[in-house]
């Protein structure tokens, strides 16, 4: 596709052999005219950031709910930083940066309000009329829920963006179409069948950016988050060898610092060094593998975006760290089964009822099956805030439990 504007300024840069080429992209489920001054992948970013499901990650759980504070990350804090992180990786190893940032914005489309207890809570619901997955329920918000245009349901993204969104941690399937990891969900199953997204093959490098982005951006920042609420101490990652190693040596060159410093320190190198240790890991295996197109990327039947041998133990016992300090903690427990019972309570209200939900959800749904009522309960409830879940408890039951 050549850019009628000429291809300076527009995103049309030479890139490596390996990545993914908005001139050559796959297109769209919807044809359309393409833009003069855009190419595909920054249209498709741009589609994304104007969304409502964008603005509604400004009020949902990333670890701790909203309102505790407004210093702690949000999905939509979360979200820009792992775009910043992705876009970094991408440049670093001359992949497409809109396309990586894209996947990036687009990923947590599908979380519901209060993090993974929502998410759980929403499964177990589900559980009868085939589960609920937040990576799925992300591609029927931008393929059918989001209703923004004349044309067609949905934001009508690229091929590309659409493939990175399902499969940025990997296939979903084997050869024969068999789940990987489980059962696929259907609603990536049934997009799939009409837009084929190759879901036994592993997504662009792009895509790879963005996964791993995510891994680096929450492994440092729910530390910073940790250390805010109290609920870690840097003593405690004295314990941890990757952060432990960090401490040390800001220790050793600021002696005097605070302690507030010296964890903002900690986070900035952190993420410095892992940043830096993907990049050389990607560039090794990129030499190695010698991709000369985004394809033979996606046959190469691993991951190449990804940490080092020595990296993978010290990023898994950081996580477990995290997993058993901060997400297991009490008061974290105490929020998130209360938490849970706002989402099944919810559920269990629109489902007997659906006219307690709004004009726009509600319409036919009186002669609807238990399955097609179930799914369209489970798409209005994964699309709220944490703050409107609330609101609607408080409106439904005569007693919320106190989050805060």
């Amino acid at each position: 596709m050549a850019n009628q504007l000429g291809d300076i300024g527009f995103g049309y840069r030479p890139r490596a052999p390996y990545a993914a080429d908005p001139a050559q992209s796959r297109g769209r489920f919807a044809p359309e005219v393409e833009s003069p001054t855009r190419t595909p992948f920054q249209r498709d970013r741009d589609r994304i950031i104007h969304s409502t499901a964008f603005r509604r990650l400004k009020h949902k759980t990333q670890v701790f709910v909203a309102h505790e504070s407004d210093h702690y990350r949000t999905r939509l804090t979360h979200t820009i930083e792992v775009a910043q992180i992705a876009r970094a990786l991408a440049r670093a190893l001359r992949c497409d940066e809109d396309l990586a940032e894209a996947v990036a914005l687009v990923h947590d489309f599908g979380h519901t309000p209060f993090g993974h207890t929502g998410e759980d809570a929403l499964n177990e619901k589900m559980a009868k009329w085939g589960g609920f997955d937040h990576n799925a329920q992300s591609l029927r918000v931008v393929t059918k829920l989001e209703r923004r245009y004349a044309e067609f349901d949905g934001l009508n993204l690229t091929w590309e963006t659409l493939e990175g969104l399902v499969k940025h941690n990997g296939p979903l399937t084997d050869a024969k179409g068999r789940g990987l990891n489980g059962p696929v969900p259907q609603a990536i199953l049934d997009y799939s069948e009409l837009h084929d997204l190759e879901l036994d093959r592993f997504a662009g490098l792009e895509a790879q950016c963005a996964a791993i982005a995510d891994d680096i951006a929450y492994n440092t920042h729910d530390i910073d988050d940790g250390l805010r609420a109290g609920l870690l101490t840097l003593d405690m990652l004295e314990e941890v060898s990757l952060p432990a190693g960090i401490l040390r040596g800001v220790r050793e060159r600021y002696p005097a610092l605070d302690p507030v410093r010296t964890g903002h320190e900690l986070m900035r190198r952190q993420i410095t060094i892992m940043v830096e240790d993907v990049i050389s890991t990607a560039g090794a295996r990129l030499a190695e593998l010698k991709p000369q197109s985004p394809d033979e990327v996606r046959g190469a039947g691993r991951t190449i975006v990804t940490f080092s041998a020595d990296m993978i133990p010290a990023e898994k016992e950081l996580k477990a760290f995290l997993y058993k300090n901060m997400y297991r903690h009490d008061e974290v427990l105490r929020v998130r089964e209360d938490a849970d019972l706002i989402v099944r309570q919810l559920f269990d209200a629109y489902f007997a009822d659906p006219r307690a939900m709004p004009e726009g959800w509600r319409e036919g749904l009186d002669r609807a099956s238990d399955r097609v009522k179930a799914r369209h309960v489970a798409d209005f409830l994964a699309g709220m805030t944490d703050t409107y879940a609330l609101k609607e408890h408080r409106r439904l039951f005569d007693h919320t439990p106190d989050l805060s």
